[in-house]
């Protein structure tokens, strides 16, 4: 009898849609984090205000959570600011636990 394969998730990627606007795709999770943490770095770069659309987000954990913390630090200190639109609830739920929501809004 032969297994039933299982789907491949759908890619995760970053996608800017005009100057300064991204979408983020995809699962927001352990296994992405650090290739969305270095192409977001990349994208970002020259940048003043950064909005990312996180409406397609299909799954999200604390690493997740990390790597958005980590792209508005990285901004900060390179003068940008990055701004977050549709939060899963799942970003939105680990950000409160640990009290760090403030630093999403």
């Amino acid at each position: 009898m032969r297994q039933a394969e299982t789907p491949e998730p759908e890619p995760t990627r970053l996608r800017a849609v005009s100057p300064g606007n991204y979408l983020l795709e995809g699962r927001l999770v352990f296994g992405t984090a650090a290739r969305l943490l270095a192409e977001g770095e990349g994208a970002f770069a020259g940048e003043g205000v950064i909005v990312v659309d996180l409406a397609g987000v299909t799954q999200a954990d604390s690493a997740g959570l990390a790597l958005l913390l980590e792209w508005r630090l990285a901004a900060r200190a390179a003068g940008r600011e990055v701004r977050y639109r549709n939060l899963p609830a799942e970003i939105t739920a680990l950000a409160t636990l640990g009290e760090v929501r403030d630093l999403l809004a």
